[in-house]
């Protein structure tokens, strides 16, 4: 990448492929005018002429290679009452002193008090808002978007208008209510305080999906929708921030999509892995709020029966979806659609016979099929749904298994965020329904619970992975939390992404313990995941790894009681 073709990142009028560095010397050889940003030593991403983007991109380019579609995962805020849920604290001297907490996320609203100390100076090292186009202000490396630094920061806290001088706004809320959360100073009049209150912050503000993307899923123009690359790359920026200034970090991950085999892999969940690593760099993922949301079938088809009829439920007013069907190998499917009268619609046949994307049209209402073994994960069949202007009842979908052996699959639609309310599978199981990146394997994948009545929060995703691995890893409070959203207004919120924040205070405490205290000076990912799973507190009656609650409800004190007995 260079500065002259730089603008190619953020136009519409190019698309954005995720591909390994082997492969991207072919990207130059088949398509004209490409540009490349690296992102490591394994992966880059290809910036080419969207007209590249056409039906037949996914046999083309490959479906791994187009980013992911992302959204929050915190569903649900309310006005503060008296019942008003209190952080609580570890029995340990902790708060967080010399660790960094890091958000890829909506950005933060830095003129909130919580973020500052005492003499009105801020505790955020650096900002990357993606969204700001200013010249060459971009990070070193990273060709768009503008950092503002801690000095930057300061000098706008001390203007009659910050804004003049760091535009950066958090519009959503999202990311303000996670920083606060897991590290927000003490606010006297609104008896708050965050987890780690003297943690320090590294904010990456993501841009918006580019068009072409959400128009490829059918995504609704007001989606809060954010891509792939630009979350991995957003990472990258805090890690590399977290080394110039030689501390270590809690990355918080609050969003997750439905896309993908939910087997943990990926290239997302592949750089997770690398990154999770590092001794120094602890990755917190949210499970995501996809249990109860109807959006994934699981389906076996026994020999003697040959199909399963899943049936969708279609609300009115929808402009169109999609939708992801996995078949486990070594078995091959083929799909027959009706439509809610029960007229049949079309036939995808068997892998081996496409080679093109299937269109099927039905009046006003088209279906397009794409239909590939994605021999990366096991050779399993794979085939996505896009369905535009559906009419509205109940479609049926039978699906056929070819072979002679007990054969299953999984179906899923996209994150409730990305859908209209009554699109929803009749026949659905909440299970399986973690979101990526949650179901990678060394990150700590965090649930919900209400601390009132111990009850999981009732949208909570829940594991385990699709081939049995245990998630999620730990239960946190996650129900009426309170913390300051936009304008500083004290709200209760609600989420596995309030979870991942008040879990990343918690590791930004158990850092503090381990790395900057010496008593642990390794704490990789996976070694997070270890000391604080083997410390949660677990029902008598309940069965562990469950796919609900994971090991347990977190409980550091006894987390750091038992790892220094190791």
């Amino acid at each position: 990448m260079n500065e002259e073709d730089r603008f190619k990142i953020v136009s519409n009028d190019y698309a954005d492929f995720i591909v390994d560095n082997i492969t991207l010397q072919s990207f130059y050889s088949s398509y004209s005018n490409v540009s490349d940003l690296r992102i490591n030593s394994v992966y880059s991403v290809a910036y080419i002429p969207v007209t590249y983007f056409d039906k037949n991109v996914i046999y083309n380019i490959g479906y791994e290679a187009i980013p992911k579609c992302f959204g929050l995962m915190s569903i649900n805020r309310k006005e503060a009452t008296n019942s008003m849920y209190t952080l609580q604290y570890t029995d340990y001297d902790l708060s967080g002193n010399g660790i960094l907490i890091g958000f890829v996320d909506t950005g933060i609203d830095y003129r909130n008090n919580v973020f500052k100390y005492a003499d009105n100076s801020s505790k955020i090292t650096a900002i990357w808002d993606q969204t700001i186009e200013n010249g060459n202000r971009y990070p070193d490396g990273f060709f768009y978007g503008t950092e503002f630094s801690r000095e930057e920061i300061n000098a706008a806290l001390l203007s009659e208008n910050p804004m003049s001088i760091v535009p950066s706004m958090d519009e959503v809320g999202h990311g303000t209510v996670l920083a606060a959360i897991a590290g927000g100073s003490y606010d006297a009049d609104n008896n708050f305080i965050g987890v780690a209150p003297n943690a320090e912050y590294v904010v990456v503000k993501l841009k918006p999906a580019k068009t072409n993307l959400t128009e490829f899923y059918f995504l609704q123009q007001d989606a809060i929708c954010y891509q792939e690359n630009d979350i991995i790359l957003g990472i990258n920026y805090l890690v590399q921030t977290a080394a110039k200034l030689n501390r270590p970090i809690v990355i918080c991950l609050g969003i997750g999509s439905s896309q993908g085999s939910h087997l943990g892999e990926g290239i997302f969940n592949n750089y997770l892995a690398t990154m999770g690593q590092l001794n120094d760099v602890a990755i917190i993922v949210a499970a995501g709020n996809e249990g109860s949301s109807g959006h994934h079938v699981y389906g076996e088809i026994s020999p003697e029966y040959t199909f399963n009829d899943i049936y969708l439920n279609v609300g009115n007013n929808n402009p169109g979806f999609f939708m992801e069907f996995w078949g486990n190998a070594p078995n091959v499917f083929t799909v027959d659609v009706y439509t809610p009268s029960d007229e049949f619609v079309g036939h995808v046949p068997s892998v081996f016979l496409q080679e093109s994307t299937l269109e099927m049209v039905y009046y006003d209402t088209s279906v397009t099929v794409d239909n590939i073994l994605e021999n990366s994960l096991g050779g399993d069949q794979f085939m996505l749904f896009r369905i535009r202007n559906p009419i509205s009842g109940t479609w049926r979908f039978r699906i056929i298994s070819l072979g002679n052996l007990l054969s299953n699959f999984n179906i899923w639609l996209p994150i409730t965020n990305f859908l209209t309310a009554e699109t929803y599978f009749l026949n659905s199981s909440p299970y399986i329904t973690i979101t990526t990146p949650g179901n990678e394997k060394t990150v700590l994948t965090v649930t919900a619970y209400n601390t009132a009545d111990q009850s999981l929060y009732e949208n909570a995703s829940k594991g385990f992975t699709k081939d049995n691995q245990p998630k999620p890893d730990i239960t946190v409070p996650g129900v009426n939390i309170l913390a300051p959203g936009i304008g500083n207004q004290y709200m209760l919120n609600t989420g596995t992404s309030v979870g991942a924040a008040y879990a990343s205070g918690i590791v930004a405490l158990l850092q503090e313990w381990g790395i900057i205290k010496g008593n642990q000076t390794a704490l990789p990912s996976s070694k997070v995941r270890s000391i604080l799973t083997i410390g949660a507190d677990r029902f008598e009656d309940m069965i562990y790894p469950n796919p609900d609650w994971g090991f347990g409800i977190v409980n550091l004190s006894n987390s750091i009681s038992l790892a220094q007995k190791r």
